[in-house]
């Protein structure tokens, strides 16, 4: 008897039928498949996102969505004349591609009413997880992304959804005296792609973006890594008539910088050398950073280091938000808390039943000493020359633990994600707590986007080649390992405040709550680190190598696994941090979180803590 479908595979069938029917390939040819990582097209295989179990509403149209732009682009979009045709520069490519994006769709949307409206619903939930409907200036706004909307609303004729119309109202004066005038052209030649493009690259031209603007080999096969994100235009201005111009500018910039490295390097490592007995014993907790080289097998790359520390922040969630908001959202935490709150609890019960069973107690028997054993009386009656026999209770060994969250605060973990984590770690909190097992709860982001207080500096002193980190921390405390969660309850609901998340630097945070631990007296430290994917900051990136920011947290990461004695656990929502952490789990729904933090945590426990001594003699991290 053939198993019945459950409702997500009957959703997924449904889907993949669609996609074929809308592309025009209704054969075997094309395998749609659908995984962790984000939508994408590589030959015949096509992947969508995993559609979360319980089918909620926002969950099926992003995935319809995803589908419907996929299908298009296989249907309305050739490989050949895009490449033909696509400029050199980085800034230039960005916008073409963008665009030619937007066309596929808008002719979809203008034959299917049902394809438009899901377009739509997708557009408007990634420019929420992006923070797109925070931005207050076009420089916090892709130049790509604003003109890909701009051109969206002139080729579909349809009105954006709010958060893209909110994006695109930025830029909007600035485009409406560059490019407007060829907008009508562009609507006309909208079905043919060729035209269309060579449209484009003149648009592109009067924008002050021309194809000379190329880069470097080395960028070019960076910027075709699939963990990069393609919003990598972070140094747009904020007002119009120096946007084009600043762009220019900073993509020349990152140009050069590739070419420079190698001459960079030495004297960067000479530099590192002679401070380095200066900042062996400094105690500036969480600045840290490793040796020059950037890790093992990199000996050529330059090291990490931020332009500037001055702007960052450690701060308490209490000082973010004044406490009747910290109120409202925590009764927001609460509401949510009660529909999940059986099954979470569940599994957290289950774990507090096998960390309680490691700390019972037990008899030794059969001791010459002790407690009189009364069980074993009936041998003495029995036996008169018997001797008495002994007992002794003894305590199971079961270390001092303390275990750290470290919650990733960016944009892509808006909505569901954010509010499962919170949830998660607040129901963890209080089942650790009951077992005599300190939790804190840590949460890292950056102050603003695009840069913030750093990037002005950096600008304001001349732009100097490879400034390093370009954007300002803020690391936040939601919970002290000290502090009991009945007081710390109110500040776990900041997680969901809105304006909150924006970037993530997952490598300079991973130190920061490594060395919180570092100062700890528990003998047993564990580390989990919950993410939805790579770090991105379009303001360092835009300036650096493109994989800055990974490589980093590349090298920490191995650090840690290979001498620190504490033991290291990554979660990734909808990413898969597997190529990361050695020991990681990817979810495909954020639903999963709470079971899966519960049962890591208990192999962990069964598992003997690290040798301090492997760490004693670890290779040192110095201050940056």
């Amino acid at each position: 008897m053939a198993q019945e479908e459950t409702p997500v595979e009957t959703f997924q069938r449904a889907v993949g039928s669609a996609l074929k029917a809308i592309a025009g390939e209704v054969g075997e040819e094309l395998q749609v498949s659908f995984g962790a990582d984000q939508p994408q097209v590589a030959g015949d295989q096509v992947q969508l996102p995993f559609p979360a179990r319980d089918l909620n509403l926002l969950d099926v149209e992003l995935v319809r969505g995803s589908a419907d732009a996929l299908a298009l682009r296989l249907r309305y979009h050739d490989q050949g004349a895009h490449v033909r045709e696509q400029p050199r520069g980085k800034t230039a490519r960005a916008i073409f591609d963008a665009i030619e994006q937007t066309r596929v769709e808008a002719l979809g949307a203008k034959r299917l009413a049902g394809v438009a409206a899901n377009l739509d619903s997708a557009l408007e939930q990634r420019c929420r997880r992006k923070g797109y409907d925070q931005c207050s200036a076009p420089e916090e706004v892709p130049v790509a992304e604003a003109l890909a909307m701009l051109m969206r609303e002139k080729l579909t004729g349809r009105h954006l959804p709010q958060s893209a119309r909110h994006m695109a109202d930025l830029w909007r004066p600035w485009f409406e005296t560059k490019g407007a005038r060829h907008t009508a052209q562009l609507v006309r030649a909208m079905g043919d792609q060729d035209q269309f493009s060579s449209l484009c690259r003149r648009l592109i031209r009067d924008l002050d973006l021309p194809d000379e603007d190329a880069e470097d080999p080395d960028d070019a096969e960076d910027q075709s890594s699939p963990e990069q994100t393609d919003d990598d235009d972070a140094s747009q201005p904020g007002d119009a008539e120096r946007g084009d111009e600043m762009d220019s500018d900073s993509d020349r910039e990152a140009d050069v910088d590739a070419n420079e490295d190698a001459e960079a390097t030495e004297d960067t490592d000479e530099d590192a050398d002679a401070s380095m007995s200066e900042g062996e014993d400094d105690e500036e907790a969480g600045r840290r950073r490793l040796l020059p080289g950037g890790g093992p097998g990199q000996p050529k790359e330059p090291p990490y280091k931020a332009y500037t520390l001055e702007f960052d922040e450690i701060v308490n969630a209490a000082d973010l938000c004044d406490a009747e908001e910290l109120a409202r959202l925590r009764t927001q935490l609460d509401q949510q808390l009660s529909q999940l709150h059986g099954v979470i609890s569940r599994l957290a019960n289950r774990l507090q039943r096998r960390l309680l069973a490691r700390q019972t107690r037990s008899w030794e028997f059969d001791l010459e000493e002790g407690l009189l054993d009364t069980a074993r009386l009936s041998r003495v009656v029995t036996n008169p020359l018997h001797p008495l026999s002994y007992k002794m209770e003894k305590e199971t060994t079961f270390r001092d633990t303390v275990v750290t969250l470290l919650i990733d605060n960016s944009g892509s973990m808006r909505g569901r994600p954010i509010m499962v984590a919170a949830m998660s770690g607040d129901i963890l909190a209080r089942t650790l707590e009951r077992c005599g097992v300190k939790v804190e709860i840590l949460g890292f982001t950056t102050r603003a986007w695009k840069g913030g207080q750093s990037r002005e500096r950096w600008l304001a002193e001349g732009r100097q080649r490879n400034p390093g980190r370009l954007n300002d921390l803020r690391h936040i405390i939601y919970k002290n390992a000290d502090e009991p969660w009945r007081r710390a309850r109110k500040s776990l609901g900041l997680m969901l405040r809105e304006g909150l998340l924006k970037e993530n630097i997952d490598g300079e945070a991973l130190l920061w709550a490594h060395e919180r631990l570092l100062g700890r007296t528990e003998e047993r430290r564990i580390l989990m680190v919950i993410s939805d994917g790579a770090p991105v900051d379009d303001s360092t990136l835009s300036v650096n190598a493109r994989n800055y920011l990974e490589r980093h947290l590349r090298s920490v990461i191995d650090w840690v696994e290979t001498f620190s004695p504490v033991q290291l656990l990554a979660i990734g929502i909808g990413h898969d941090v597997t190529r990361y952490y050695r020991r990681a789990v990817t979810l495909t729904d954020a639903e999963q979180l709470g079971g899966t933090m519960t049962e890591k945590l208990a192999e962990l426990f069964d598992e003997a803590p690290r040798d301090e001594r492997a760490f004693e003699s670890r290779p040192r991290l110095r201050s940056a």
